[in-house]
């Protein structure tokens, strides 16, 4: 059996929101034999964005919104990169060989990479698509939802959770505001990643059109307990729509000239 390339999360498409989640699954085709890996390295973060995917569900059911979820492993095909990035799909990822990706890209395993493609990519993108048509309301908005390891390459990342835009800030600064409001959390901007690169879900799906859009990643150490996602989850509840409330005030005028800029 092959792992899904999406599984949906019904809700109100009334509501104007879609929470997407790339990297939900750990999921790997048994055929596929782990791509050579031993099972303990789908646990890990190169696998999938550990926690996200609940922490996705979780948001959806409380907000009443729809969301999208990538169906497999990130090791597969990662769902959050364009066809032509080189790291669609991995050869190696924090240190660790992929054996079963050595030779799979347009030139030497054409035929798997286009099957992968066609497989769990495009259908994935498509259903996001066809929820981004779907919304309602005169500001729809897109929330990429993911989580990063606290630890990349021997440095620690002390953000509780960044939140990462491209050329289009009006969601990313007031959500920037409400977390930053928050006792004891420390925000990240564009952090730990610069977000919005070319074939990103929120570049993608969100910029192209021309759609409210943002993505939140939340150190995964404080999502590997129920304690923990339930904290998240009743702090994004309360946070993703006061910012909503606030972005659909803001007139676009690209890059950062936009308003409602955060305090420093």
């Amino acid at each position: 059996m092959l792992p899904p390339p999406f599984l949906v999360v019904n809700g109100d498409a009334g509501g104007g929101l879609l929470l997407v989640c790339e990297h939900a699954s750990n999921e790997i085709p048994a055929a596929y034999a782990n791509l050579g890996l031993p099972d303990e390295a789908l646990q890990r973060h190169i696998a999938w964005d550990i926690g996200a995917g609940q922490l996705a569900r979780e948001l959806a059911r409380r907000l009443g919104c729809p969301a999208v979820l990538g169906g497999c492993s990130r090791l597969l095909i990662d769902l959050n990169r364009g066809l032509d990035d080189p790291t669609l799909i991995m050869k190696l990822s924090d240190g660790q060989l992929i054996p079963g990706n050595r030779h799979v890209d347009p030139d030497n395993d054409r035929q798997e990479w286009q099957h992968r493609i066609e497989t769990w990519h495009k259908p994935y993108h498509a259903e996001v698509e066809a929820r981004v048509q779907a919304l309602e309301g005169d500001a729809p908005a897109l929330v990429s939802v993911h989580s990063f390891t606290p630890v990349w390459k021997g440095a620690a990342r002390n953000w509780d959770i960044g939140v990462l835009w491209g050329n289009d800030d009006r969601l990313a600064f007031p959500l920037v505001s409400a977390l930053s409001s928050i006792e004891g959390v420390k925000v990240g901007r564009n952090e730990p990643y610069i977000g919005g690169l070319e074939g990103e879900s929120i570049e993608r799906h969100g910029q192209g059109n021309g759609i409210l859009h943002a993505c939140l990643e939340v150190r995964q150490d404080q999502l590997d307990s129920d304690a923990g996602l339930g904290l998240w989850a009743a702090r994004l509840e309360k946070v993703i729509p006061e910012a909503l409330a606030q972005a659909r005030k803001i007139r676009y005028a690209g890059g950062h000239d936009c308003q409602a800029r955060p305090p420093d």
